[in-house]
């Protein structure tokens, strides 16, 4: 074969090869992303309820770790039963949460509670806020509560929480509070 046919050849060979290497990756990008969610979803096995979804501390001294499962290291330790904390993802007894600063681990699942609570106003320095007798701005006031208090929420109208904290009952501005979606609407 002459010089020039020789190379001719050379490089069709070579942009074959990096052809056929192009089309292996894309094939191998193809069926991982068709394969990836799948999967994902099959080693999430959780408990089926909607994500994101609020849920409540248990324990006083629950471990937040950096991943689902006892190896990983501690993050932080969260020290107040009854916060509100928000699950975002389930990895089998794991639940990845959020509290109300924005910090996330995970955590066991028999550390968290179904029962909802919420933080008033924590994005809030100081001030009061005002439960009233009724789900209506004009309604007798009977209590203020300050930021980060911790209250039970039973009820939510899309608009409003009914609340109680230590017997005090009272209905609350349902945007002052952590721990309910915007116009969620719920009854325990």
């Amino acid at each position: 074969m002459p010089q020039s046919a020789w190379a001719l050849w050379s490089r069709a060979m070579i942009r074959s090869r990096q052809s056929l290497v192009v089309l292996a990756v894309a094939a191998a990008a193809a069926l991982t992303a068709s394969v990836l969610p799948v999967a994902a979803q099959d080693d999430q096995r959780g408990t089926g309820l909607p994500l994101p979804r609020f849920v409540s501390l248990k324990a006083d001294n629950a471990n937040v770790r950096r991943g689902p499962g006892q190896e990983y290291e501690i993050a932080f330790t969260f020290v107040r039963a009854g916060l509100p904390l928000e699950i975002t993802q389930e990895f089998d007894t794991w639940r990845k949460i959020r509290d109300s600063d924005g910090a996330e681990g995970w955590i066991f699942h028999s550390l968290l509670s179904g029962a909802r609570t919420a933080l008033v106003a924590p994005w809030e320095k100081n001030g009061q806020f005002a439960a009233r007798s009724s789900a209506e701005a004009g309604a007798p006031i009977v209590a203020y509560l300050e930021p980060r208090v911790i209250v039970d929420v039973d009820q939510c109208t899309g608009t409003w929480c009914h609340v109680s904290i230590d017997g005090h009952k009272g209905w609350m501005e349902q945007e002052r509070l952590w721990g309910v979606y915007p116009n969620e609407v719920f009854e325990e």
